[in-house]
C-alpha cells in the first residue's frame, strides 16, 4: 500500500479480506423490487455493514440451516432408526397426561 500512510495503511488492511479467493462465486439477482432493496439496505445500515456484507451473511446463515426437505428427511430417518410404533394420539395422550 505504497503511496498511503500507515495509518490509512492499517485501516484498509482491517477493511480488505484477509485472504483472497479466487475460486468464490459471484452472484447476481436481478428485478429486485426497490422497497426490498432499500429495506435489506436500511438492515444492513443499522448492523453497520454495506449491503454486499449483510447479504453475504445472510446467505451464509440461510445455507447453514438445513431446509423444510432436508429436516422432515432427519425425522423420518430418525424415527425408523428409533423404531417408534407410536399413534398420535398415543403421543397426544402423554403430552397431556405429563401436563397435569
Amino acid at each position: 500500500m505504497a503511496g498511503v500512510g500507515p495509518l490509512v495503511a492499517s485501516v484498509l488492511a482491517e477493511r480488505l479480506p484477509k485472504q483472497q479467493n479466487a475460486s468464490m462465486a459471484s452472484i447476481t439477482i436481478r428485478h429486485v423490487p426497490d422497497e426490498t432493496r432499500d429495506e435489506l439496505a436500511a438492515r444492513a445500515a443499522r448492523a453497520g455493514q454495506s449491503l454486499q456484507e449483510h447479504l453475504l451473511a445472510e446467505l451464509v446463515e440461510l445455507a447453514r440451516r438445513p431446509d423444510v426437505a432436508t429436516l422432515l428427511a432427519r425425522a423420518r430417518e430418525r424415527k425408523h432408526d428409533l423404531a417408534t410404533h407410536l399413534t398420535a394420539a398415543e403421543i397426544l395422550s402423554h403430552r397431556d397426561r405429563d401436563r397435569r
